[in-house]
Order: structure tokens, then C-alpha cells, then sequence
């Protein structure tokens, strides 16, 4: 097995189910990602979301995420909610445990269903008892809108890096199994952090070497 060192602040293209097993046990400080919805999401500038109309990936990827972290450290991470039974259900048997709830407020309306969308929602998992941060955030927190110019469902960097602060410290290594278009590895850069980001579309990997390197 290769070093963490090989791994770090890089943009790996590759399946993370290929991926996450060549990095050694015990070696994330944190992990920050937003995996697919399960949602079978549509968007109207037609770009797809791969992996979003299957589960067969949530259990072996929360497994690996939870062998790779250092013991007593968080995981947080985005979700669909109308699969909270699917994720949850994956979370507890990977080992991990529920500790908080995110919500991200957005000033637009991003879905007309039964309600007008106005939010994200994430959880914050703790592999076994990870300390209190020093300066806690809120589990409510600020959006804006990006135009969805990297990534048809691109999260803003002032989403991510409130978590960064809180959940690691300079130094850290960050990891993204499902990277997308980078945004964790500029909000872990802009934070003094280490990154490590897996991503298993070609274009994407390319549009986030060029915000890393930008």
C-alpha cells in the first residue's frame, strides 16, 4: 500500500469504490463530500448526476470512508432526504454515528414539489467520540447561489469551509471521495488544509485541477 503522502493534494480520477482502498487505514483527518441524491435528478441544462439512480455504491464507499479516517473524527456529508432511510441505515452499519444535522438556507428556490425548495440538508458523523471543536457552527447555515457554472449541482465554497474550520485544523488532511468539481479542495486549500479528491468523471476532475491550480 502506498504512502497518504502519494495521495495527498491531488484530484484522482477513478471510481472511489477503486480508489478508497489503496489509501492506508487510519490516515483522513476529515472527510467532506456530497455523494449522489439517489434522486434520479433531471436538471434542465441536462448535465447528469452519475450514480444518482443507484445504491449499490452507498454501503462499500461509507465503509471504506470510515476504515481511512483516523479514529475519533467526522465525516460530514450531504444527502437526499427522501432516502434518509437508505443512508442512515448505511451509516450505522459502516460504524458510524449521527451527531448533528446540517441545514443550508438558499435565498432561491431550487425544486417545486409538494414545497418550493429552499434548503440543503447534510449530517455530521463522528467515528467514535471525536472532542467538541473549539469554536462549534452553527447547524444552520448560509448559501449562495453559484449559477451551477463547475457542476450541475455545485456547492458553494462558503458552504464547505465553515465545516473545515470547525472539524480540522491547519495541516489536515481533507478527503472528497465524491469531488465532482472540487469545491472541497478549494475551500480545504483556502483553509491552510491538505486534500485528497476522488472523482470518477473525466471532466469534472479536469474543471477541479483548474480552480486547484488557478
Amino acid at each position: 500500500m502506498k504512502p497518504i503522502e502519494s495521495f495527498v493534494n491531488r484530484v484522482i480520477h477513478a471510481d472511489c469504490l477503486d480508489a478508497l482502498p489503496a489509501i492506508p487505514g487510519g490516515s483522513i483527518d476529515l472527510v467532506v463530500t456530497d455523494p449522489p441524491y439517489l434522486v434520479n435528478y433531471r436538471p434542465r441544462d441536462g448535465r447528469l448526476c452519475s450514480g444518482d439512480n443507484t445504491d449499490y455504491w452507498l454501503r462499500p464507499a461509507f465503509r471504506e470512508i470510515y476504515r481511512v479516517l483516523k479514529a475519533d473524527s467526522f465525516c460530514a456529508t450531504f444527502y437526499g432526504w427522501p432516502w434518509i432511510d437508505l443512508f442512515m441505515a448505511a451509516w450505522k452499519e459502516c460504524g458510524f454515528r449521527p451527531v448533528s444535522h446540517f441545514v443550508w438556507v438558499k435565498s432561491h428556490c431550487s425544486r417545486d414539489g409538494y414545497t418550493q425548495s429552499f434548503h440543503e440538508a447534510g449530517f455530521l458523523l463522528a467515528k467514535g467520540k471525536p472532542p467538541k471543536p473549539a469554536k462549534p457552527p452553527p447547524d444552520v447555515l448560509p448559501w449562495e447561489y453559484t449559477g451551477n457554472k463547475f457542476h450541475t449541482n455545485e456547492k458553494p465554497v462558503m458552504a464547505i469551509a465553515p465545516l473545515i474550520e470547525a472539524f480540522s485544523k491547519p495541516g489536515d488532511i481533507v478527503l472528497d471521495p465524491f469531488a465532482g468539481s472540487g469545491t472541497t479542495g478549494v475551500a480545504a486549500k483556502a483553509s491552510r488544509r491538505q486534500f485528497i479528491l476522488i472523482e470518477k468523471v473525466s471532466h469534472n476532475c479536469q474543471v477541479a485541477e483548474s480552480r486547484l491550480t488557478g
